[in-house]
């Protein structure tokens, strides 16, 4: 088969690879008839590269026709159609009973101090081959993947692997209250989710940030209100004068650890990323890699006594924080990979019914062959 394989740095190519085949009695065969580029694929095109040997297979927001189920597969058939979200969990360990799959404890990768696998993503996260190929193997398939309707066009459901339940969920963690303010750092795909969600979800208003006028243009199609970043020369202060001098009631950053305007932390990732792997992996994993321009202005821009949700993906360990500020603000703080299953029951809903109020059909800009 066909499959987008990681080269080297910046170099992805499809190549032939071996068609997939069922391993375990959890298995199953997804043909992909769509499969989305995430913004973490970008992680993987440049700083990430040291967890990637040539020939792997990336991506990891796929959606497909069931060819094959193993034996302990019971609940699909092939023929049937389904979503496949990025993380792979049992949905019955300790950690998935809660509701936490993306700490999954059958799948986690223990060795690398991780959580729950993912698919096309790096041996950090099981080196799963991902779904931008023209078929998955779907470990766990007893419990992960979504059924959806066999009517209706891919992009009604196919967001539903990833960027939609992480928006979903980056919302929920802001815990706007009624009436409240939510600003959202970043209108790229899943930034984009969190406004209209936020705004579905019930937060009176929604202000989005970003400095590309395309993303600027598609956020004030949907009713949110924005703020072009290169136009204000202190964004946490432009901020906190558009909400009544406190700022808004909570923040999303989605924008993650390549942020625009961070030098220190740009310099730090092209020094790693020009080291041998057995150097790099260390260095990236253990030191303060990010580029948190985005997540400083976020901790400074909520207001008193807010909420502060981080989606956007970090990698450092050792990253500085404003902890002072921080802990005298009465800040709090959630993050984390997107549990799933967690949320697509509440989401599918929206997707099934002709008024689409999320947008989902007006989001995808490119389609490749």
């Amino acid at each position: 088969m066909k499959a987008l394989t990681w080269q080297g740095k910046r170099d992805v190519r499809v190549e032939e690879v071996p068609d997939p085949r069922i391993e375990a009695p959890t298995d199953a065969i997804v043909r992909i008839t769509s499969t989305a580029l995430c913004g973490s694929d970008l992680h993987l095109y440049e700083v990430l590269g040291p967890y990637l040997k040539p020939g792997d297979v990336l991506g990891h927001e796929p959606m497909g026709i069931v060819e094959e189920v193993g034996p302990e597969v019971t609940h699909l058939i092939p023929g049937d159609r389904v979503v496949v979200p990025f993380n792979i969990a049992c949905g019955s360990c300790w950690m998935c009973r809660r509701q936490l799959y993306a700490q999954c404890e059958t799948t986690q990768v223990r060795a690398e101090g991780k959580g729950a696998s993912l698919f096309g993503y790096t041996s950090l996260y099981g080196s799963v081959p991902g779904g931008q190929a023209e078929y998955l193997r779907v470990p766990q398939a007893h419990f992960g993947p979504i059924k959806v309707p066999e009517t209706g066009p891919d992009e009604r459901y196919l967001y539903l692997s990833d960027i939609l339940p992480t928006a979903w969920q980056a919302v929920k963690y802001a815990d706007v209250p009624p009436g409240g303010t939510l600003a959202v750092f970043g209108l790229g795909p899943v930034g984009q989710f969190c406004a209209r969600i936020g705004r579905h979800l019930g937060a009176e208003r929604v202000i989005g940030l970003d400095l590309v006028p395309e993303r600027l243009e598609l956020a004030r199609r949907h009713g949110i209100e924005v703020l072009d970043v290169t136009t204000v020369k202190n964004v946490p202060e432009a901020l906190i004068e558009l909400v009544d001098g406190r700022g808004p009631d909570a923040v999303i950053d989605a924008v993650g650890m390549e942020a625009h305007g961070s030098t220190t932390g740009k310099f730090a990732q092209a020094a790693a990323g020009l080291l041998p792997d057995a150097l790099a992996q260390p260095m990236i994993d253990k030191a303060g890699v990010d580029r948190l321009v985005v997540l400083k202005a976020a901790l400074k821009a909520v207001r008193r006594g807010g909420t502060v949700s981080i989606s956007g993906v970090y990698g450092g360990e050792v990253d500085p924080l404003p902890l002072m500020e921080m802990f005298d603000r009465g800040v709090q703080v959630r993050m984390g990979q997107c549990h799933v299953r967690r949320w697509t029951d509440e989401i599918l809903p929206l997707l099934a019914g002709d008024d689409d109020p999320l947008g989902v059909e007006d989001l995808r800009t490119h389609r490749l062959p």
